[in-house]
C-alpha cells in the first residue's frame, strides 16, 4: 500500500482518501499554493476539525522526516557484528 502512494491517483482508494493524500502531499511540497478552491473541495468531504487533524498529523510526520534527515538517520547503516 505504501509503495502505491507514489501513484495514488491511479489506485482504487476511495475519493476521500485520495483527497487526504493530496492534502498531505500539498502540505509537504507545495503548501504556499493551497488555494480556496482546494479548501472548498476538502470541506465537501471533511469537517473543519477533520481538516485540522489531517493538517496536524501531516505536519508532525513532515517534521519527523526532516528531523531524521537532519540527523542523518533516514538510511541507518547495518549494525556491525
Amino acid at each position: 500500500m505504501v509503495a502505491s502512494l507514489s501513484h495514488f491517483e491511479d489506485t482504487d482508494l476511495p475519493y476521500r482518501e485520495k483527497l487526504a493524500v493530496r492534502f498531505a502531499e500539498k502540505m509537504a511540497i507545495d503548501h504556499q499554493n493551497v488555494d480556496d478552491e482546494f479548501f472548498a473541495e476538502l470541506r465537501r468531504e471533511f469537517t473543519d476539525p477533520e481538516i485540522f487533524e489531517l493538517g496536524m498529523i501531516t505536519g508532525m510526520f513532515i517534521g519527523y522526516g526532516r528531523l531524521l534527515a537532519m540527523l542523518d538517520l533516514e538510511n541507518p547503516e547495518e549494525p556491525e557484528g
